[in-house]
């Protein structure tokens, strides 16, 4: 997989904070704001930029957790798993949105006038649906979003479209939580949800226990189709 990628600083009034931007190989394309797991921006979520680098899109993937430890990377089991945990129960997750839109901008100054997505897996998928929520993109993904069932206050602030995947064997997200999410959008038509059989929490990650190779093979064409549609 050929691809140009590199680390690169984003300024905020807070500090500055390091994102991994990877291009693809002719240097242009709409953009992807890519949001991370509690494990950081590790070899997973840069390989999913390299990824969509190569499906053509300019991906930028910021370091969330830049506050605590800068450009942590954590593995998914053990004490890693609690590290993890515990770095994103210490997130200010309004600081965390603010730096979606401070990387927001910066894709955007990356592109020019070509449309820019995010998306973003667990807890970066939570955040994708509050990035969509605040306006910052021109469409959002979310990769089984934690506690978005929380937060269906903010449904009529999306005007842009949502994409939502979730696994039916969620072992942190219960299919009542998905109906719930899937009740309070049936009237949007701009919101699609698809939920795979047999797939658990993080199945689109394959260094994980929890990969399931059919879920994020689909999930991941669902995710091209809306993309090229709307972007």
């Amino acid at each position: 997989m050929e691809t140009n990628a590199k680390w690169i600083d984003i300024e905020t009034s807070d500090g500055t904070f390091g994102a991994y931007l990877s291009l693809p190989r002719g240097g242009k394309g709409p953009g992807i704001v890519l949001l991370q797991e509690i494990f950081g921006v590790n070899q997973h979520i840069r390989n999913v930029a390299d990824q969509y680098a190569a499906d053509g899109y300019v991906v930028l993937a910021p370091d969330l957790f830049w506050r605590q430890r800068a450009r942590i990377e954590l593995g998914y089991d053990g004490e890693e798993w609690k590290q993890a945990y515990a770095l994103m129960q210490a997130t200010d997750f309004a600081k965390a949105q603010q730096d979606v839109g401070a990387t927001a901008k910066a894709l955007r100054g990356l592109v020019g006038e070509a449309r820019i997505a995010s998306i973003g897996y667990c807890f970066g998928g939570r955040l994708s649906y509050h990035t969509a929520a605040n306006g910052l993109v021109d469409a959002a993904i979310a990769y089984y979003g934690g506690g978005i069932q929380n937060a269906l206050e903010r449904a009529p602030e999306i005007k842009v479209p949502l994409l939502m995947h979730f696994g039916a064997a969620d072992s942190h997200i219960p299919l009542a939580a998905v109906k719930s999410i899937a009740e309070r959008f049936d009237s949007n038509e701009q919101v699609e949800i698809h939920v795979y059989d047999g797939a658990e929490h993080g199945f689109n990650c394959n260094h994980r226990g929890s990969y399931h190779q059919r879920a994020a093979a689909e999930a991941h064409g669902h995710s091209l189709i809306f993309l090229s549609e709307n972007l």
